[in-house]
């Protein structure tokens, strides 16, 4: 394990809409990158369930958004990259830290971040796995459309039984390193697959490699599973498989502050998230 600094700043924000947890995220890297803040792993969900889509994606292009508007859920486009997801019946986690405190490129990274999440799957008694650290150059689908960010593989994720149990992302911003993720819960596929622009004839082929591919902690265990006992057992899961030692916090004030300015100024406004 790389990471040099144990001693972390514990959050659990609830459930906010997508604007706010995206700026949420944001704030703490730029206080973690002022000094102002020691890294942080941070909790939280989504209210009302939202499609967030990756820094990268085309949102009225991929995005149903008559649909998502139609159904009361949010949008938000994240500063990660990756694929769509739907925050619905799920823990999302982020981890901030600073380049220095955790040497190493994204993939490395990963590696030692996915060992906080891979003894949080354990403390439940899920048994995952940590897949190797190769991208799978299989398309997600034969026929060149990728769904949802479960349905699209990468290194050192976390899998139960060959399926994909977590998705995660990471950006970099003046040596700040900000990794989130979504721990599925529970899934509704046909409500996901009915906010997504995609070929009709397409959509029960694409559900059902979904169903294949990915795999939520209710499948997993056979019984449902709270946002807090998950919350709960990836607290102790970082910090024993990190190393760390997590004591619990709240947003400073300069940290509410840019929260404000960032959902104000960015993550709510559609000229941001409809910018591609």
């Amino acid at each position: 394990m790389a990471v040099k600094e144990t001693a972390w700043r514990l959050l659990d924000t609830g459930h906010l809409t997508g604007p706010e947890n995206m700026a949420i995220d944001e704030a703490i890297m730029r206080a973690h990158g002022r000094g102002d803040v020691p890294p942080t792993l941070r909790f939280y969900g989504w209210q009302p369930a939202s499609v967030s889509i990756g820094y990268f994606q085309p949102m009225e292009k991929e995005i149903d958004l008559e649909a998502v508007r139609a159904g009361g859920w949010g949008y938000v486009r994240r500063p990660t990259g990756g694929r769509m997801i739907f925050h619905h019946i799920e823990l999302t986690y982020s981890v901030t830290i600073h380049e220095d405190l955790l040497p190493g490129g994204v993939v490395e990274t990963y590696r030692d971040l996915s060992q906080g999440l891979l003894y949080g799957f354990r403390e439940l008694g899920a048994p995952a796995e940590l897949s190797g650290g190769e991208m799978d150059p299989r398309r997600a689908d034969p026929g060149g459309i990728h769904t949802a960010c479960f349905d699209t593989p990468s290194a050192y994720e976390l899998i139960i039984d060959g399926r994909k149990a977590a998705g995660s992302a990471q950006t970099r911003k003046d040596g700040v390193i900000l990794q989130h993720g979504s721990i599925m819960l529970d899934m509704d596929v046909p409500l996901l697959f009915s906010l997504m622009r995609l070929p009709e004839e397409l959509v029960p082929r694409l559900m059902e490699r979904l169903r294949k591919k990915s795999v939520t902690l209710r499948e997993a265990l056979g019984r449902d599973v709270s946002y807090e006992e998950a919350r709960e057992a990836f607290t102790r899961g970082f910090a024993t498989g990190m190393g760390l030692t997590l004591t619990p916090g709240a947003l400073t004030p300069a940290e509410q502050a840019d929260v404000a300015e960032l959902v104000r100024e960015k993550y709510g406004n559609d000229s941001w998230n409809l910018k591609k």
